[in-house]
């Protein structure tokens, strides 16, 4: 029946972690919808009730997005934010204005979604919010600031809900990728090299599915060969 069933929105949708994802949760009965700026094309074999184009460093379109799936999904229990964006370069090549896109989408979009679903999640009493994290998120690497700075914005946005939203019964978990993931366009090198996908959104499973007396606000998951 629609109102026993549970709403999920992964925002950044494409046809990696978070397809494994949105796979798993339907399978676990919740309605899906994925949002990315291509409306989540890539992400072919997931079912999903609705894809939707979504730039999620635009308030308005992050707020058209929320309006539309509170009355098109059940409410909203699991929302990820797998959205981001990647500027490589030396520091006194990189163009500013790339670099602000960068923060845009990686960490204001973070917010802007983590906005909207909170707001829904207080009204329902609950909810499970979370973040998709990388290397980048606790390691800065030479040639790759603007994607560090996004990413260690994202796990302090992270951190601090998971402090002001804990005690009203709304898990936000950040999870540390740290590792190449595995897909068609990047076959590994050797036996488990890179993080399954699959893998990936089984820990995203477990961590919402924890008791509340024992909630983890961080992951970190890394590939057997990866260093700390």
């Amino acid at each position: 029946m629609q109102n026993m069933q549970k709403g999920a929105l992964i925002v950044g949708a494409g046809a990696g972690i978070s397809a494994a994802f949105a796979r798993l949760l339907a399978r676990e009965g919740y309605v899906v919808a994925l949002a990315s700026r291509s409306g989540a094309a890539r992400a072919t074999d997931v079912p999903a009730a609705v894809r939707i184009a979504c730039d999620a460093s635009d308030p308005a379109a992050v707020a058209a997005l929320f309006t539309r799936l509170d009355a098109e999904l059940p409410p909203l229990d699991v929302v990820l934010f797998n959205a981001g964006a990647r500027v490589r370069g030396a520091l006194v090549d990189l163009a500013p204005v790339d670099v602000k896109t960068n923060l845009e989408v990686t960490a204001f979009g973070g917010f802007l979604v983590a906005q909207q679903a909170v707001r829904r999640m207080l009204a329902r009493g609950g909810g499970n919010l979370l973040f998709t994290g990388a290397s980048a998120s606790v390691k800065g690497f030479a040639g790759s600031a603007p994607f560090a700075m996004g990413k260690f914005a994202l796990r302090g946005l992270a951190q601090s809900l998971a402090r002001e939203f804990a005690p009203r019964n709304i898990h936000v978990a950040h999870f540390v990728i740290d590792g190449g993931v595995r897909s068609a366009e990047r076959p590994e090198a050797s036996p488990d090299s890179l993080l399954d996908p699959q893998a990936i959104a089984a820990a995203y499973w477990s961590t919402i599915s924890q008791a509340r007396s024992a909630w983890s606000w961080e992951i970190e998951l890394r590939p057997w060969v990866e260093k700390f």
